[in-house]
């Protein structure tokens, strides 16, 4: 059985198969799962044959319940903690719960598997080497903008979570304050049945939203590349050639290739290809 402890267990972020056999195990071993949307979670507890009791822990019930699970903890009992998907307390509730168990000395324990944000990074043709996640932009078109302006100069590639009622008017304003011409990647639906990836300027995207109403549907993680210093632009449009003819070429020829037209060398190009944030 499961040691004492809170477990925070990633659940998946669209298809139920996307689950590790840890994660199955410790909440059927669980006394307790802490869910966000404990209607939601039965789904995929059900889909398990999971009968673990469930209550349920959301970021406005959380203070409330921080005792109880701390409690729970305390007396030996293992308690594991889940949200509507992915990955807990990345943008979901239990950062405070985390808190109050290490204040208290208690175990905690990760149980790792999906995430939206390494599943898109993954996909969406950015480089994936430096990232910086900033969660959902604010509703407010005013906040928004200022808060995009806060990161024009940001170098790295920046991660977005987008809802299907905000996602044309969040492009319109990244177009607007980052540059039309920016590269983006728009991840829907990842894992699910209608995935799709939109990797192209922003303004080329914030087009193909407004003819496709099929594409402004479901769950959105926007992927937007950095701001490019002048002495990178060589190496960017090295990369992103090569990146291209992977399609075609071996990535060793695709860097060559790359590296000759743009001036740069072919082995930084290589390396740019496989970079990994670990």
């Amino acid at each position: 059985m499961a040691q004492s402890g809170l477990y925070l267990v990633a659940t998946p972020i669209g298809n139920l198969e996307d689950i590790s056999y840890r994660a199955v195990r410790i909440l059927t071993e669980a006394d307790l799962i802490a869910a966000e949307d404990t209607r939601h979670s039965r789904t995929l507890l059900a889909h398990y044959g999971i009968g673990t009791p469930l209550m349920s822990l959301h970021e406005h019930n959380e203070t409330q319940v921080l005792d109880r699970i701390v409690g729970l903890v305390s007396t030996g009992k293992a308690v594991a903690l889940i949200s509507d998907a992915g990955t807990p307390v990345i943008s979901d509730p239990g950062y405070k719960l985390v808190c109050a168990l290490r204040e208290a000395g208690l175990p905690l324990f990760t149980v790792p598997g999906a995430s939206a944000i390494t599943a898109a990074l993954s996909v969406a043709g950015l480089p994936p080497d430096r990232f910086a996640f900033e969660g959902f932009l604010p509703a407010k078109p005013t906040a928004r903008r200022k808060k995009l302006e806060e990161l024009r100069d940001e170098t790295r590639t920046l991660v977005f979570f987008e809802s299907s009622h905000r996602i044309q008017s969040a492009i319109a304003d990244m177009g607007e304050v980052l540059g039309e011409t920016r590269l983006a990647a728009v991840c829907r639906e990842l894992t699910k049945k209608f995935e799709t990836v939109l990797r192209a300027p922003l303004l080329e995207i914030a087009q193909t939203l407004d003819e496709d109403p099929d594409q402004t549907r479901g769950e959105f993680v926007v992927l937007i590349e950095g701001q490019v210093r002048d002495g990178d632009e060589a190496m960017l449009s090295a990369r992103q050639l090569a990146t291209e003819l992977l399609e075609y070429l071996p990535a060793s020829q695709a860097s060559r290739v790359a590296a000759k037209l743009h001036g740069v060398s072919r082995r930084d190009v290589y390396a740019a290809l496989y970079s990994d944030p670990g």
